[in-house]
């Protein structure tokens, strides 16, 4: 998984003229999208599209010192002058026009992703095979989180009428035969804590023709490893994902499935800051 996140930031610098995007890079290294972006985040601590854009300004800063025209320059790595003035700008605190004058380089290193041992973290976890299923429930857009409680997933959760969960109560099937968790469709161009994804609040089961009331999300069949974590809510459940990417991926021979994951959560007699949680990633091997 490391040789490939290094792979991507090579395929990157060598296609900073072109117009990047997250499919792109994702299918030149064979990681799904949703999997390659969590990573990136978590691993770098920035979004794919920023450090995309500082690796362009730090060219451009470059070809500016060596004489290139600023009108060049802002048409090789695909802005207006304008646009380029502003993104530079920002970016340095210079004006374009000021960088050969003053022979101004701001450095912006090439990342180099590795694996840093950081004592032994147990990470209780179990395989499980399953039949192609569905997720049925209630979804909607929601603001990207990735600490604290979601509030407008919260709201989602209290909007779900009693028909609604009498409906999926019945077409309820298959394990884990609780309320499960999923996020998907996110904006390409989020950065942390910023842009939008599709979260729903549904059931499992292996029926596929619900009412109207309710939104379907179809899941192949595929293994699954399942990590199993217990503690304070939500930030225990929030750390087990970021552990799952900045930790457990990047260190693991499983191929991922461009699938979905999803969660579910039980609170500890009544307790709403205690409760145990599963996250379930879909693996091809």
């Amino acid at each position: 998984m490391i040789n490939k996140l290094n792979e991507s930031i090579d395929y990157i610098d060598n296609n900073l003229t072109n117009n990047l995007n997250l499919a792109e890079i994702s299918n030149y290294i064979g990681i799904p999208e949703q999997h390659y972006r969590n990573l990136f985040i978590f691993l770098s601590e920035m979004s794919l599209s920023e450090y995309i854009k500082k690796r362009k300004l730090y060219f451009a800063n470059k070809d500016l010192l060596n004489k290139y025209s600023v009108t060049a320059v802002a048409i090789k790595y695909g802005y207006s002058i304008d646009g380029f003035t502003r993104a530079f700008k920002a970016w340095s605190g210079y004006l374009p026009s000021q960088v050969y004058e003053h022979q101004i380089l701001i450095s912006f290193p090439k990342l180099s992703f590795s694996i840093n041992t950081k004592g032994g973290i147990n990470m209780k976890t179990r395989i499980v095979e399953q039949p192609e299923f569905n997720i049925v429930g209630v979804q909607k857009r929601v603001p990207m989180q990735f600490e604290g409680v979601n509030e407008e997933i919260v709201e989602l959760a209290k909007s779900i009428t009693n028909s609604q969960k009498e409906e999926m109560h019945q077409l309820q099937n298959l394990e884990p035969k609780e309320v499960v968790n999923v996020s998907y469709d996110a904006d390409e161009s989020f950065t942390k804590e910023q842009g939008k994804l599709t979260h729903m609040i549904g059931i499992v089961t292996t029926e596929s023709d619900p009412s109207e009331q309710l939104e379907i999300l179809n899941f192949n069949a595929s293994k699954w490893i399942v990590f199993e974590n217990e503690g304070e809510y939500p930030s225990v459940l929030q750390d087990t994902y970021a552990k799952i990417y900045s930790e457990w991926l990047p260190d693991s021979e499983y191929e991922l499935s461009d699938l979905p994951m999803f969660s579910f959560t039980k609170f500890k007699n009544n307790e709403q800051d205690f409760a145990y949680s599963e996250i379930w990633v879909a693996i091809n091997n």
